[in-house]
């Protein structure tokens, strides 16, 4: 019987073999080796053939998985240029200060984490000493991304350098004093040392694949030589779980961005438990980095195993660290040597015999304390070969055993990440085993003291030594002192001032024109970085493809097929979009790497990103928070924005709470522009406000988030408004009354405030006619073009009142004196404009476009949300009525005359 499931000779023929005999020839030994020798060794000598044919270049399929042994053997690795003694007694001093800052928080209930910084303190340290380049040489230093809770190691190292004090350390997680340290490494909360807001996981490594890549872009576009910058991101093995943290490895190899190295942390713990209980993590991710073009090094076990590996004459030893899983490891971690030996050595007959060669002692050094993450040497041999490695990025994944040196209570523990404290006699033992000198009467009072050898030791001698030789103390943020940018022409803002006359303009084809006029700036024009998902077209941004060019690292290497006509689709070296495809998270990380420039390379970029409103906030808000965090600048883009105004796509396109999830962010300014001077006006601001002189007790370190419109409509000039710039800034200004807008109500007519945003105040304009023309009532117009800007100041207002200061907030400024009550009207929620609601002196309701999206025409999706001019004219009618100013029977008649 045929077996289904084998190559059949069909198959084969499509790969015409040359010479038959030859092959069959190969195909014997293979058979000859299975039965001499078994198909483990079989095995053995295919997987050295394809690496070395790898090695030589052949094209063939990459062997994605290599055996569970360090990839540099003992005999290749490097000596260590330094003095191991000394950087041993720096960990152990390091070791101690992180535990004992934690355990001294734990009496505030605070909380903090131990087990994670004992596990990867070598991988820290010997990039300290040995490869992390600081801020203070030539170029921008490295970045690193630190894994968020290995941060008290980070500031036990700091503190041993002389950056913090004893009273910092006893601060940590308490920052409401001033005094304090952030849990985790957090730029807004401590500027000076922290770079890159790293906890929420999954972004980090995201986010270190797009800053390496946006150094490659820097270097191409001729704006900073970056060949000396190194992103560095240190990752825990069950952070890989988050979908974020693969999901741009093939961009990274793709680019060959070999500026890139991943530090995963493999101690095989998450936060409840083992990674992979069942499987092995180390073998998953090298499978995964593999296959995604990635140069990996594997650095699992300690010199003690090389004996071990000397034994193992069958490859028996080698065959059943693959078979082991996890969660056995961890097992192996906390058990006896009678219980290992008869686990690991006691199924197969060759590794019988080896254990019997094996001491109890040498069998617990290997499996208790033994792992390639916790020698120097090993770890130094790793991160040597990652950045000599040319052409690809490098992922070593370092196997540690989690709570490593804090006592058998904490190492390989499954609860260990939720262990904040150790005893007094757990600190005693761990200084025995760590031979620091620290006394018994240290302890006063049962208090854990920090160590500290003293400011002129020979240990922070030699810490700071390398420090000087790598430039600088590390980690470290720097704003680089550099001249504010020039503002750009006025004529660029100023010619959208006189309107579009009888032409209908959507605003978000306004802020595409005014952006291809700031990019012609001689002075800011470059430092524009257009970025874009893959919807270019949508947004009318192809005009720039020819004239900017789409950022590619190799170029144009084909003749696109668009090329005999006028906007071709051109790739360029030197491009300046940045084209992600689809990915909004890609192009989120984008954005952040280009909006630090200023800090992290100290050249200003200005960033804009422009996106789908409904796949920004919704999809990438924890990206937001982290451009914040990260304290980037730039401006974000809801384009195609609103609930009713996408037409025909339906809900899952339909934007109606997009501002609303951005007022959450205080960094975020949100602007809901009608018009295309408004456009004009507030990126005018911004520009001034982030790149140019801020004004006293301005914050620059904000971000810039407009919503503009695919509907195309007439655009206004600029109305001659008292002070109408500083409204469009501040979120409100009287558009027109009643009188200006060419209608004349009668004597003693009604008069309602309509206020909208965006493309809602076109339907509050027609409004506005139907209610002097058919109900007689005068109602003027408003546009609001930052709710939540308005209920920012009125919040400063109130807090400046409990402060004993007089303030009016400056939506009841602009509103005092206008009579009747005041309708406000969005295409978004009505959570949205009641955000100022508490403010309003005069009476006060809204409309909004509520509820799940749906497809339609836009008329008719305004009338299913009650947002179109009839349903104003009949709330507005509604309003009145109560006020008792028009009959209640108008409102009854309005809703029959408009068919509502």
């Amino acid at each position: 019987m045929t077996d289904p499931n084998a190559i059949q000779p069909s198959e084969l023929d499509q790969l015409p073999d040359r010479d038959p005999e030859e092959t069959a020839e190969w195909q014997a030994s293979l058979d000859a080796v299975t039965k001499a020798a078994g198909p483990h060794r079989a095995a053995y000598l295919m997987r050295r053939t394809l690496e070395r044919a790898e090695g030589a270049g052949i094209a063939l399929p990459k062997l994605l998985e290599t055996d569970y042994v360090n990839s540099i053997p003992t005999s290749a690795e490097p000596a260590v240029p330094g003095d191991e003694a000394m950087e041993q007694r720096i960990t152990a001093w390091n070791r101690w200060n992180a535990a004992a800052m934690v355990t001294r928080g734990s009496k505030y209930g605070v909380g903090g984490h131990i087990a994670t910084f004992a596990s990867a303190a070598w991988l820290y340290e010997t990039g300290f000493n040995h490869f992390f380049k600081g801020k203070e040489a030539d170029g921008s230093g490295d970045q690193l991304y630190i894994q968020g809770h290995a941060s008290p190691g980070i500031y036990a190292r700091a503190f041993l350098d002389g950056r913090l004090n004893e009273e910092q350390l006893d601060n940590f997680r308490r920052e409401a004093g001033g005094n304090g340290l952030p849990s985790y490494p957090h730029p807004r909360r401590l500027p000076w040392l922290w770079e890159f807001p790293t906890v929420s996981m999954g972004l980090g490594p995201l986010s270190a694949i797009y800053q390496a890549r946006f150094n490659r872009y820097l270097a191409n576009r001729g704006i900073k030589d970056t060949a000396g910058s190194h992103v560095w991101a240190f990752l825990g093995d069950g952070e890989m779980d988050e979908p974020e943290s693969t999901a741009a490895l093939a961009l990274a190899a793709r680019e060959e961005l070999d500026n890139l190295t991943f530090v995963i942390n493999c101690n095989l713990q998450r936060l409840d438990g083992p990674v992979r209980a069942n499987f092995k993590i180390v073998q998953e991710l090298e499978a995964q980095f593999r296959g995604a073009g990635w140069n990996v090094i594997k650095t699992l076990w300690g010199t003690a195993w090389d004996e071990l590996f000397r034994l193992d004459t069958t490859g028996a030893l080698v065959r059943r660290l693959r078979q082991v899983p996890d969660a056995q490891i961890q097992t192996y971690q906390t058990r006896d040597a009678a219980y290992i030996r008869q686990d690991f050595f006691g199924g197969d007959p060759a590794l019988v015999e080896m254990a019997k060669l094996l001491s109890d002692d040498k069998i617990l050094e290997c499996f208790h304390l033994s792992r390639g993450g916790h020698e120097a040497r090993k770890v130094f041999a790793a991160y040597k070969a990652a950045v000599e490695h040319k052409g690809a990025p490098t992922v070593i994944l370092a196997q540690t055993v989690k709570g490593h040196t804090l006592g058998e209570g904490f190492a390989s523990k499954n609860a260990n990440h939720q262990m904040k404290k150790l005893s007094v006699d757990e600190f005693k033992n761990m200084r025995d085993l760590l031979e620091l000198p620290i006394k018994d009467s240290d302890f006063v009072d049962g208090v854990v003291p920090y160590g500290h050898p003293g400011a002129d030791s020979p240990e922070v001698r030699y810490l700071q030594e390398r420090r000087a030789a790598l430039g600088g103390p590390a980690p470290a943020r720097r704003v680089h002192p550099v001249a504010p940018l020039p503002a750009p022409a006025e004529k660029a803002f100023a010619s959208f001032d006189k309107g579009s006359g009888s032409q209908n303009v959507a605003t978000t084809m306004a802020f595409v024109r005014l952006v291809k006029d700031l990019v012609r700036d001689k002075e800011t024009g470059k430092r524009w970085v257009p970025i874009v998902p893959d919807e270019a077209r949508t947004f009318g941004m192809e005009s720039l493809f020819p004239s900017l060019g789409i950022y590619s690292p190799k170029g144009q290497t084909y003749e696109p097929v668009d090329r005999d006509q006028l906007m071709y689709y051109k790739e360029a070296q030197n491009g300046q979009i940045l084209n992600e495809g689809i990915t909004e998270a890609g192009s989120m990380a984008d954005f952040i790497a280009a909006s630090t420039s200023y800090s992290t390379h100290g050249e200003a970029m200005i960033p804009f990103y422009i996106f789908y409103s409904m796949f920004g906030w919704q999809r990438t808000a924890d990206q937001m928070w982290q451009l914040g965090d990260q304290l980037g600048r730039g401006f974000l883009v809801g384009a195609t924005a609103g609930r009713t105004t996408l037409t025909g796509e339906g809900l899952q396109h339909a934007d109606g709470h997009s501002p609303v999830i951005a007022a959450t962010n205080p960094a975020a300014l949100s602007y809901d522009p009608a018009f295309a001077y408004e456009v004009a006006a507030i990126v005018k601001d911004g520009l001034r406000r982030m790149y140019g002189e801020a004004a006293p007790g301005e914050d620059q370190n904000v971000f810039y988030y407009l919503t503009v419109y695919n509907e195309p409509m007439p655009q206004p000039a600029k109305p001659s408004v008292d002070r109408i710039d500083e409204g469009i800034v501040k979120g409100l200004y009287r558009f027109n009354m009643a009188e200006s807008a060419g209608i004349t109500p009668p004597a003693n007519a009604p008069r309602i405030q309509l206020l909208g945003s965006g493309t809602a105040i076109h339907w509050a304009l027609k409004a506005q006619q139907l209610l002097a023309e058919e109900w007689g009532v005068a109602a003027d117009v408003w546009s609001a073009t930052s709710w939540s800007e308005l209920r920012r100041d009125a919040l400063e207002a109130d807090e400046a009142l409990l402060r004993g200061e007089e303030r009016v907030p400056f939506v009841r400024q602009a509103l005092q004196g206008a009579e009747g009550p005041v309708l406000a009207v969005s295409d978004y929620m009505r959570q949205v404009p009641d955000q100022i609601a508490q403010w309003v002196e005069q009476d006060w309701s809204s409309l909004g476009a509520d509820g799940f999206g749906l497809s339609d025409t836009r008329e008719a999706a305004r009338r299913h949300f009650g947002v179109d001019a009839e349903s104003i004219v009949v709330a507005a009618l509604a309003q009145l009525a109560k006020r008792g100013e028009v009959k209640a029977t108008a409102v009854k008649e309005a809703r029959e005359k408009y068919g509502l």
